[in-house]
C-alpha cells in the first residue's frame, strides 16, 4: 500500500511542479498547438492557437519517475516483468506521439505524421509489447472479462486481439483529446479503477491466477499514471495552459490497453473506458452516415464537439463527460466485485 501511495503522490507532485518548467521550454522553442480550420464554428477554438503542446512529456516523465521511486524507496514492491513491460509500452507510444506532435509544430499546422506513418508506429510498439507479454511476462492467452473465460485464444489469436485492443484504445483516447482537461480528468478516473483491480488481484492471487509481485507492480504502474494525469490536470484544466498532444494521448491509451491485457480484464476495458468507446463510435457513425448516405448523424464529430456546436459551454461539456466517465468506472468496478463475490468460498 505504501508503494502505491508513493508512486501516485510522487507522480502527482512531479507533474504539478514540473509542468510549468515544460511550458516555459516549449514556449521558448515556439512549440504551440496549431488549430485546424474545421473546428466548431459557433464555438471557435482559434483562441487556443499557440498554447504549448507535447505536455504528454510531463505525464510520461512523472509516471516513470513515480514508478521508479516507489521501488527504490520501499522494500514492499520489487520490479516485476509486468510493470517493466507496461512502462516500455507507455514510453514507446509516447515516442510515436512525440514525433507526430513535433512534425506538426515544425510544419506550422495541425498535421504531423501521415496516417500510415502514425499507424505503423503504433503497430510497431504494439507488436513489441505483444512479444514481451507472451515471451517475457508469459501472460495468459485466455479471453477474459473480470477474469478468464477459460477460452484460449492461442498465441497468434491473442497477439492479434492484443494489437487490436491497443490500437483501439490509443485512437479512442486520441479522439477524446479535444477539450481542455477532458482526457486528463477521465483517465485519472480509469487509472484509479485499475489501481483497485491490480491491488485486489495482488491480495487474491489464487482467485485470479496471477503472481502477487506482478499484480502489485501493475497496480503501481496504474497509480503512477493516475497521479501523473491528475497532476497534469492542474495545468490542463480549462482554460488550459498546456495540451498533452499525441505524446500524452497515445501514451495514456497504450497504458490503459496494456494494463487491461496484463491484468486479464480485456473485455472490462470498454466499460471502464466507456467515454473513449463513445467518442470512437461517434466518429464511426458520422463517417458511415456521411459517406454511405450523404447525411450527418451529429452536428460535428467527435461527439464532444456535437454538444459544443449545439450551444453547451466547453466547461459544461467537459464536466458532464467526466461524470459519464465516472459512471462507467463505477459500473466496471461494480461488475468486477460482483463477479468476485460469486466465486465459491471467497467470502468464507
Amino acid at each position: 500500500m505504501i508503494a502505491l501511495l508513493m508512486a501516485t503522490a510522487m507522480a502527482f507532485f512531479l507533474c504539478v511542479l514540473g509542468t510549468p518548467l515544460l511550458i516555459r521550454i516549449l514556449r521558448k522553442r515556439g512549440i504551440g498547438q496549431q488549430i485546424r480550420d474545421d473546428g466548431p464554428i459557433e464555438h471557435p477554438h482559434a483562441a487556443k492557437a499557440g498554447t504549448p503542446t507535447m505536455g504528454g512529456l510531463a505525464i510520461v516523465g512523472a509516471a516513470v519517475v513515480g514508478y521508479l521511486i516507489a521501488h527504490v524507496r520501499t522494500e514492499q514492491v520489487k520490479f516485476a516483468r509486468t510493470g517493466v513491460t507496461l512502462m516500455l509500452l507507455i514510453i514507446g507510444m509516447a515516442i510515436v506521439g512525440f514525433v507526430d506532435d513535433y512534425l506538426g509544430a515544425r510544419k506550422g499546422r495541425n498535421l504531423g505524421l501521415r496516417k500510415r506513418g502514425k499507424t505503423g508506429g503504433q503497430l510497431l510498439v504494439a507488436s513489441g509489447f505483444v512479444l514481451l507479454a507472451l515471451r517475457y511476462v508469459d501472460v495468459s492467452t485466455d479471453l477474459s472479462f473480470t477474469r478468464s473465460f477459460d477460452f484460449d485464444l492461442g498465441t497468434y489469436g491473442w497477439a492479434i486481439w492484443a494489437v487490436f485492443i491497443i490500437l483501439a484504445a490509443t485512437n479512442g483516447v486520441n479522439l477524446a483529446d479535444g477539450l481542455d482537461g477532458l482526457v486528463a480528468g477521465s483517465a485519472t478516473l480509469v487509472f484509479s479503477a485499475f489501481v483497485i483491480i491490480g491491488f485486489w488481484q495482488f491480495r487474491h492471487p489464487d482467485v485470479y491466477h496471477v503472481l502477487p509481485a506482478g499484480a502489485l507492480d501493475v497496480a503501481v504502474v496504474a497509480g503512477a499514471c493516475m497521479g501523473a494525469c491528475a497532476g497534469f490536470l492542474w495545468w490542463n484544466a480549462a482554460p488550459a495552459k498546456i495540451f498533452m498532444g499525441d505524446t500524452g494521448s497515445l501514451a495514456i491509451g497504450g497504458a490503459l490497453a496494456g494494463i487491461a491485457l496484463i491484468s486479464n480484464v480485456h473485455l472490462l476495458l470498454p466499460i471502464l473506458g466507456g467515454l473513449y468507446v463513445l467518442e470512437t463510435l461517434s466518429v464511426m457513425a458520422q463517417v458511415i452516415a456521411f459517406r454511405g448516405f450523404g447525411r450527418r448523424v451529429l452536428r460535428m464529430a467527435p461527439i464532444h464537439h456535437h454538444f459544443e456546436v449545439g450551444g453547451w459551454p466547453e466547461f459544461t461539456v467537459i464536466v458532464r463527460f467526466w461524470l459519464f466517465a465516472g459512471i462507467c468506472v463505477a459500473i466496471g468496478l461494480g461488475l468486477f466485485y460482483a463477479d468476485f463475490i460469486r466465486i465459491p468460498g471467497v467470502l468464507d
